[in-house]
């Protein structure tokens, strides 16, 4: 028997290994293995099991043929006499597949739809932890009498201090304590108590009673020395053994436990809808293999089969109930025994939905994010894969979760650009959710309130079912929404302003009146730049093409693309004039304001420069949340999903930051900005208020995110699109070159972009190549061409003809982002 195998390395190949007869059983897909890899060993993954070796390697990223996603290649008898001998795997690592089959083919989809190498994308679905093997179990030493009343096998049960009333500093609070009969026990009978002092005695009984600990917290609780224990360990009167010790990431948290709300009846509509359709998975689960021929012959996300369910998109308006929605789904996914994902678009979010779900599925909850510890996402998933965690919550990576017999994926906000991975592979986690959804089967519930234009016109097309909310879940009203022109602001005051007077008093009367208010703008930073009025010069970073952002807590002009900083000078390097004079203005400049104009305020800023530490963003949302913040001052992290009652006041600082931007979805993104940060406000008993600050009140983005309509931007907007032949109407790429050398760069863009216009494929739009947006980054010169097709797998088929028929040149790199969501 043959396996083929992708090494842990960045080689695009799988090579061909003989399989010792002693594995045959446990050398399947999956399988982690040890292999010979030139003159030392490497760690690879077994992709496929064969009868007969192939004559030659296989790259990882061939046409479908070449990468098959089931195993089983038809033994050639001739090719295996022609074929050399093979070297023979040295280990493998347990007695299951390391990557569950499902993932697996998932990883072979991602690969082939997104041209990334194979071992790229089974990287992407192993947590860095796992996958490099630098982090292991946690052990401590626990203490354990021995003989009659040893203990009565009482134990923690894994609230890991969640609100049960149990103590942290028990001499027993692990989550992960197995039971005690877990452990040798030398005798059942008491040890003769005349060898023993009085203090002995004493000790022994009081470990008996409480029925065992961990032994630091014996020798504090008790106050005895470790040689102490070990002496009764040698006289046989206790064990000593480690054990394993579980690294949670809510262990410091307290979670009140949750009910089930009441539904109104658009929900309960909802509800059933995805109840029916889990319930038919839940007949169908297990029992129901994927055909690998409809994957094969269309790598894209292929129309759901009879065997699979279509996604369900749950849309309405912002605070309609869609979270409750997901945790009684969820809940009747458990009921089944099967299990469910969630997924956020932002770490930020990830607290407050852990908080709600922890609160009503206990320490079925597990987390996976890349700001926990190595060892807290080692610990999680390995519960996952265990089965001990049935729901798993995370942002886009945790849809790798290796959860069995999963019944429902939960996408919300599934608008969210932050879905789309921005290195290779380029996947977006909301096609991958529902691939896995049709691979598994499962159902896939995407939600928002503001949905795709992709998604939406799959409702349209009847490939996705559809359930809408149209009413907020308490029946609180919407939110006043008042638009001020800051043109006429501008003009009445003679200068550019920041705040209108309209805003300003509305922040000071939720002061007086105790509510809280949210001030929204998509900029950080102190000022978006550094401007000579008397000649023009600007300062600029060097390895970039972008001007500097001046950030006033440090003092520094700092380049938001390679983080590079330097001293502002104190006068023009050009014309040496001293009036160099701050531009724009951003998050810093706000809370400056602000903290000015409201000297009592105690105010909160959450951007990508307040939440660079761990936990920073619990601590900001969390002072928000119990009121010891009055003013939460942000960009886009404040407009998603988030929930304070006592927010009343909404103000979006410009509206127009994202608006003009060279790139055919700024308005759709802009819609869904606007539409979600005002859905921020009113969600208690106080009615709401949202003002809009703009230069452009008449655009159909602001005037659609105003009323909170949906349907009536999707109606003006699609037309449009479909007369571009942009998405999602077409698949778009975008193919980003870029190098050292900018002529050698620019040279290979356009030779590349003849040669894939010279292909002849029918319906493939190919653009010249042009500098890209941002035509310089960390000293590396960028040319971007665009594609655009009916079908992504001609994009991807395109170009791996275009790459086989001439290789690039040293020194040139290419991006190769598949249904990009940015050209910027």
């Amino acid at each position: 028997m043959i396996a083929r195998v992708a090494i842990d390395a960045a080689l695009d190949r799988l090579f061909d290994y003989a399989i010792p007869d002693a594995w045959r059983e446990r050398v399947v897909p999956g399988a982690r293995v040890t292999v010979p890899f030139g003159g030392r060993t490497a760690t690879g993954y077994v992709v496929e099991v064969a009868g007969a070796a192939a004559p030659r390697e296989a790259t990882g990223t061939a046409s479908p043929p070449e990468l098959p996603l089931l195993p089983g290649l038809p033994a050639d008898p001739a090719a295996l006499a022609r074929a050399p001998a093979l070297k023979a795997i040295l280990a493998v690592e347990g007695d299951r597949p390391f990557i569950l089959p499902t993932l697996l083919k998932l990883a072979q989809w991602i690969a082939h739809y997104y041209c990334a190498p194979l071992e790229r994308c089974l990287q992407t679905v192993l947590p860095a932890p796992v996958r490099t093997g630098r982090s292991r179990e946690k052990e401590r030493l626990f203490v354990e009498a021995v003989g009659r009343g040893a203990g009565d096998g009482r134990r923690e049960t894994g609230d890991g201090g969640r609100g049960t009333g149990r103590s942290k500093e028990s001499i027993q609070s692990s989550p992960s304590i197995p039971s005690m009969s877990d452990s040798p026990q030398p005798s059942t009978l008491d040890p003769q108590p005349s060898t023993l002092t009085p203090r002995q005695q004493e000790l022994l009984d009081n470990i008996r009673r409480v029925g065992g600990g961990w032994l630091q917290a014996v020798c504090a609780e008790f106050a005895c020395a470790p040689d102490t224990l070990r002496k009764l360990e040698a006289a046989g009167m206790l064990t000593i053994t480690p054990r394993a010790v579980r690294r949670d990431p809510l262990a410091n948290r307290r979670i009140l436990p949750t009910h089930p709300l009441a539904l109104n009846p658009e929900q309960a509509a909802a509800l059933a809808a995805i109840v029916a359709a889990c319930g038919e998975e839940g007949r169908k689960a297990g029992g129901s293999s994927e055909s690998s021929e409809s994957l094969e012959s269309n790598p894209s996300i292929p129309s759901t089969p009879p065997s699979a369910p279509r996604p369900v998109l749950l849309y309405g308006v912002t605070g309609s109930g869609k979270t409750e929605v997901y945790l009684q789904a969820i809940a009747h996914v458990l009921e089944q025994g099967r299990g469910a994902i969630v997924l956020v678009p932002e770490i930020a979010l990830t607290p407050q939905t852990v908080q709600r779900f922890a609160g009503r599925f206990g320490d079925r909850i597990a987390v996976l994010h890349s700001a926990l510890g190595d060892g807290e996402r080692y610990d999680e998933w390995q519960r996952i894969r265990r089965g001990e965690a049935r729901v798993v919550v995370g942002p886009r990576s945790a849809v790798f979760a290796p959860v069995e017999r999963l019944g429902l994926i939960v996408v919300d906000e599934e608008h969210e650009p932050s879905y789309k991975q921005d290195e290779t592979p380029r996947y977006h986690a909301r096609d991958v959710a529902v691939m896995r959804g049709h691979l598994e089967p499962c159902v896939v519930l995407l939600g928002s309130a503001t949905p795709a234009l992709e998604s939406w016109r799959n409702v349209r097309r009847g490939k996705y079912a559809a359930a809408r909310l149209t009413r907020r879940a308490d029946n609180a009203a919407m939110p006043v929404v008042q638009v001020v022109d800051m043109r006429r602001e501008q003009a009445r005051s003679g200068h550019v302003q920041v705040f209108s007077k309209i805003l300003l008093d509305a922040i000071g009367e939720r002061l007086k009146r105790g509510e809280q208010t949210m001030l929204f703008l998509n900029r950080r930073g102190y000022a978006t730049s550094l401007v000579c009025p008397a000649c023009g010069f600007v300062a600029t970073c060097g390895a970039c093409d972008i001007a500097f952002t001046y950030h006033r807590a440090d003092d520094c002009l700092r380049c938001h693309i390679c983080g590079a900083w330097e001293r502002p000078a104190p006068d023009c390097p050009a014309c040496h004039d001293p009036k160099f004079r701050l531009a724009g203005f951003g998050t810093q400049r706000i809370e400056q304001i602000v903290a000015r104009c409201f000297p009592a305020a105690r105010l909160g800023r959450m951007d990508a420069d307040s939440t660079s530490r761990k936990l920073s963003h619990d601590d900001i949302l969390g002072a928000f949340r119990t009121g010891r913040t009055d003013i939460l001052i942000g960009t886009q992290m404040i407009a998603k999903g988030l929930h304070f009652p006592n927010v009343t006041l909404v103000g979006i600082v410009l509206a127009d930051s994202s608006l003009h931007l060279p790139d055919f979805r700024a308005g759709e993104r802009t819609f869904q900005l606007l539409a979600q940060v005002a859905g921020r406000t009113g969600r208690g008993a106080t009615a709401g208020e949202v003002i809009i600050q703009t230069y452009t009140p008449g655009h159909p983005a602001v005037t659609a995110a105003c009323t909170e309509d949906f349907e009536t931007f999707a109606t003006g907007e699609l037309p449009v699109r479909e007369r571009l032949g942009y998405p999602p109407y077409a698949h778009l790429a975008c193919l980003t070159l870029r190098g050292a050398d900018e002529p050698r760069t620019a040279f290979t863009a356009e030779a590349l972009a003849r040669r894939l216009g010279g292909l002849g494929i029918r319906g493939l739009l190919v653009s010249d190549a042009v500098p890209a947006p941002l035509a310089k980054a960390r000293n590396q010169y960028r040319y971007q061409i665009i594609l655009r097709a009916p079908a992504a797998q001609t994009i991807a088929g395109a170009l791996r003809r275009a790459l086989r028929a001439e290789r690039l040149p040293d020194g040139v790199q290419l991006a190769a982002d598949i249904d990009a969501v940015s050209l910027l």
